[in-house]
C-alpha cells in the first residue's frame, strides 16, 4: 500500500515493498541487508544523474572532476605524481592517462617535470583548473544539500555517523573470496 508510514513515521518506499514480496516468497530468509544496502544503492542511482549534470555544466564528467578535485583538495601547489593520483582515485594508470589527456587539452592541468627528479612527471592544476574544480565542487555541494532537506541536522549527523561505521566495517572486511558462504550446499541435499 503506497503511502503507508513505518514505525518512524517515514513513508513506505520501494525497498519496503520489495522486502514484503521477498518475505512472502522466502519467509525463512532475513532480508534486513536489503533494507540498508538496497536503499544505499537506490539513493546512489537516484542522485547520480543530478550530480553528473552539475559537473557537465562545468564541461566535466565525473571522472574528470575527480582528478581536478583531488588536485585542488591536495593543497598548494596543487600537484601530485600520477601514482599518487591513481592511488587516491582507485583507478588504473591507463584510466588516469585518458583523463589526463582530456584535461590537458582543456587547459585544466599541465604535466611538469619534477624539480627533485627530472625523470619524473607531476600533474599540476592550472589556474583555470583550480577555479573550475572549486566552482564545480561548490555547485555540487549545493545540489547535494537539497537532497538532504528532509532530514534535520541531528538526523544528518546520525546518518553520517552510521554510514561511516558501516563503510569502515566493509572497507576492513576480508575480501569477498574469504567471506563466509551461508548458502545451502545443494550437492549434499540429494
Amino acid at each position: 500500500m503506497t503511502g503507508e508510514a513505518d514505525r518512524t513515521g517515514a513513508e513506505e518506499d520501494r525497498i519496503d515493498r520489495l522486502g514484503r514480496q521477498w518475505a512472502r516468497e522466502l519467509p525463512d530468509l532475513d532480508t534486513e541487508p536489503m533494507t540498508i544496502l538496497g536503499r544505499a544503492y537506490r539513493l546512489s542511482n537516484l542522485v547520480r544523474p543530478s550530480i553528473e549534470a552539475t559537473f557537465a555544466g562545468f564541461g566535466l564528467d565525473r571522472g574528470e572532476f575527480d582528478v581536478i578535485g583531488t588536485l585542488r583538495r591536495s593543497g598548494p601547489p596543487y600537484r601530485l605524481t600520477p601514482t599518487e593520483l591513481y592511488t587516491a582515485l582507485m583507478i588504473s594508470s591507463g584510466g588516469l592517462t585518458h583523463r589526463l589527456v582530456r584535461l590537458e587539452k582543456a587547459g585544466l592541468i599541465r604535466r611538469e617535470k619534477s624539480p627533485s627528479d627530472g625523470r619524473s612527471v607531476l600533474v599540476a592544476l592550472t589556474e583555470e583548473g583550480a577555479a573550475r574544480a572549486e566552482a564545480a565542487f561548490r555547485a555540487d555541494m549545493a545540489n547535494e544539500a537539497r537532497f538532504l532537506e528532509s532530514l534535520d541536522a541531528e538526523e544528518r549527523a546520525a546518518l553520517a555517523s552510521l554510514l561511516r561505521k558501516l563503510l569502515a566495517g566493509i572497507e576492513h572486511a576480508p575480501p569477498p573470496g574469504e567471506a563466509v558462504d551461508s548458502s545451502p550446499d545443494v550437492s549434499r541435499q540429494n
